[in-house]
């Protein structure tokens, strides 16, 4: 009886750290699966300001050589 119960206490403990560990794993999880989408939005974001750049820079230099072809 005496070797039963601190192995009992010792397998109790054993389980409720193992299911802290689980919890904070699910925890870590969730967090890394957010802040992935928010960066893969973030990029998401960031090539269509540079898309959007690179479309008005075009059309400037578009204007400007037509204006070229036509004074020459």
């Amino acid at each position: 009886m005496t070797v039963s119960v601190p192995a009992l206490a010792v397998l109790v403990g054993i389980l409720i750290s193992n299911s802290r560990l689980s919890d904070l794993r699910s925890y870590m999880d969730k967090r890394f699966d957010s802040m992935e989408r928010r960066s893969d939005q973030r990029f998401e974001d960031l090539k269509e300001t540079w898309r959007a750049e690179l479309h008005r820079v075009e059309e400037v230099l578009d204007a400007r050589l037509k204006h070229l072809e036509h004074e020459g």
